[in-house]
């Protein structure tokens, strides 16, 4: 019997191993402090070992002796953590979807994502020729040529040579941060360029050049998706980070066509409105349930109710108003919050929340229950039994309590669907093996996985897809998956 730490990248690095038990899952679920280094969680039970980082930087360490001080730890910890796994209720957790997720993500991270680089490059040169135009049209507008990129020389273009407001100071300067400059945007037409440039260089030094650097030989990125990461139970991606690839403004989306397939097309599976169902499902809110049952476009269905209007005469920007309205809910933003976010008073905010309540008072009972609860106990948990405590809810400090009720709200929603989303992706992986189909999963942002499809499984493909991924927890809602083929990531979505 093998068991073992950090499962995932032994897989990576050393092929198949007939291994059952991953105690970093272990310990994860059960809300130790744990990193890559073991000695983290040996440290927080007494043990004395050299860390990792110091361990590189001393040659005189006997790595044998401490390689067999972890595995003795490993051997003499584990039935302790499957007794606690079996207390707590979370074995099931465990063994049916963190350890077989393990196969699948070390599957995806040795397959790999394609990329393109000629499109990288054709994209730097266009960014770069961007940058100087918009450069050039700083200096125009301020009367002044200054590093843009500096904090400090921009605050004082900013606050003592153009007068725009009193700044606020800190050590290095006046502050700039996007908050501060989203609040002078109507004071001068230059802050608007000022975010324009930012968000060019951002472009180019993050993903244009910072890709490049992550393309191995054989012209893929292979990103490490990190199982335990977050506190909510999602999955991240790091070295680099693939679900960071920008999606809300289109020039950043254009850096997903330089992502192809390695086979003949890309599949984009989405969950619709994943954390909305699961939040219906959860607080039994029989108006949301109805809303997803018969299908409705539950945005447009609150903004009618909000506005008082006819389903069909809700527009764009009442729709968008309601998404936020219902996210932020969900979220536990204040009315100051959905103000600052709506550009709207807060009393205007507190209106639509008021409303909102009034129409889905289901949510609202769920929302007081849980907050209710969660300073009770401590804790809270999603539908498969993934705990995360929740110190800050108890703080003396209001701020910090305030942080804590909106994870109590969050967590159990968030949580439970990235569950579900971990579920599917075992059973479609599996089903693909079964099938012994070519086409993989690569990819997993959020509440949408990509898959490398070879032309002549398409058909099949999408059957095992949207099949798995509907079916694989019965809601008292539909789950809804959107299928998108293309010949890269930006056609696929």
């Amino acid at each position: 019997k093998i068991i073992t730490y950090d499962l995932k990248k032994d897989l990576v690095k050393l092929g198949n191993i007939n291994c059952n038990y991953d105690l970093m899952i272990a310990a994860y679920l059960l809300n130790y402090n744990i990193k890559d280094d073991l000695s983290v969680l040996m440290a927080q039970f007494g043990e004395e070992v050299i860390f990792y980082d110091n361990f590189k930087k001393n040659n005189f360490v006997d790595i044998e002796k401490v390689c067999s001080i972890k595995s003795k730890f490993i051997y003499d910890t584990y039935e302790k953590f499957n007794e606690e796994l079996i207390i707590k209720e979370q074995i099931n957790l465990f063994n049916e979807i963190e350890m077989p997720l393990i196969r699948v993500l070390s599957d995806m991270e040795q397959t790999g994502f394609k990329v393109e680089k000629e499109i990288l490059h054709e994209m730097k040169s266009n960014i770069e020729g961007k940058i100087d135009v918009v450069a050039r049209e700083i200096y125009q507008l301020t009367g002044i040529v200054f590093n843009i990129g500096s904090p400090k020389q921009l605050g004082e273009v900013l606050f003592d040579k153009l007068e725009l407001a009193k700044g606020v100071k800190n050590k290095n300067g006046y502050k700039t941060d996007v908050k501060t400059l989203n609040k002078l945007k109507d004071k001068h037409p230059v802050i608007k360029k000022i975010l324009e440039y930012r968000n060019l260089t951002k472009l180019l030094s993050t993903y244009l050049e910072g890709l490049e650097d992550y393309i191995l030989e054989d012209g893929k990125i292979h990103t490490i998706f990190n199982q335990t990461l977050t506190r909510t139970g999602r999955l991240s991606s790091m070295e680099p980070n693939l679900q960071n690839i920008p999606v809300k403004e289109e020039l950043g989306r254009q850096i997903r066509k330089a992502f192809i397939p390695s086979n003949d097309l890309l599949l984009s599976a989405d969950y619709s409105q994943i954390e909305l169902r699961v939040l219906a499902h959860i607080s039994e809110s029989k108006e949301l349930q109805e809303a997803f049952i018969h299908n409705e476009d539950i945005h447009k269905k609150v903004a009618s109710d909000i506005y008082g209007v006819d389903i069909n005469d809700v527009t764009k920007k009442m729709r968008s108003t309601a998404k936020a309205v219902i996210f932020g809910i969900v979220y536990g933003i204040s009315s100051f919050g959905l103000g600052e976010n709506l550009n709207i008073s807060k009393g205007e905010a507190d209106k639509f929340i008021q409303k909102y309540y009034e129409l889905y008072p289901g949510v609202k009972e769920y929302m007081d229950n849980i907050i209710k609860s969660t300073k009770e106990t401590g804790y809270v948990k999603t539908l498969f039994g993934r705990v995360r405590i929740i110190d800050e809810i108890k703080n003396n400090n209001f701020m910090i309590r305030q942080m804590g009720e909106r994870m109590a709200l969050n967590t159990p929603i968030q949580g439970t669907s990235a569950d579900i989303m971990k579920m599917a992706m075992i059973k479609v992986a599996n089903k693909f093996k079964e099938d012994n189909l070519k086409s993989k999963i690569i990819l997993q942002v959020h509440d949408e996985i990509i898959v490398d499809v070879k032309a002549e499984e398409k058909d099949h493909v999408a059957t095992i897809v949207k099949d798995c991924m509907e079916n694989v927890y019965p809601l008292s809602v539909p789950l809804l998956v959107e299928l998108n083929y293309g010949e890269n990531w930006y056609d696929a979505k």
